[in-house]
């Protein structure tokens, strides 16, 4: 099993939820985070004064899947959240030893 963790920007995540949904792929983790990478925020003007907004918002995808599935859903996430401009976000793919599903005690892919 993997782990896909996806920094996205927030106007993408329907049309990447809607592409894992096309693979089968139901549940997944969203959270509201701020960050930035090599863009390093940007600059705002309010009430006449310049500020650096550092942390700029974005979208973080969680999702575990099964190795066979591992290489469609990150095309699928890669494809539905790219916009081609600074930004677009990250990727990132981890190793999940063990997955239980607490209602029913399956471990492993049926768990997820």
């Amino acid at each position: 099993m993997k782990k896909i963790e996806a920094i996205i920007k927030p106007f993408k995540l329907e049309e990447v939820k809607e592409a894992l949904a096309d693979l089968g792929i139901e549940g997944m983790t969203v959270s509201e985070v701020k960050g930035f990478g090599r863009q390093k925020g940007h600059t705002e003007i309010y009430r006449g004064s310049e500020y650096t907004v550092d942390f700029l918002p974005k979208i973080k995808i969680e999702v575990v899947v099964a190795s066979s599935s591992l290489e469609s859903a990150l095309s699928a996430i890669v494809k539905s959240a790219k916009t081609g401009k600074i930004g677009d976000g990250k990727v990132f793919v981890s190793s999940v030893e063990e997955a239980i599903r607490i209602r029913t005690d399956e471990t492993g892919d049926k768990a997820i």
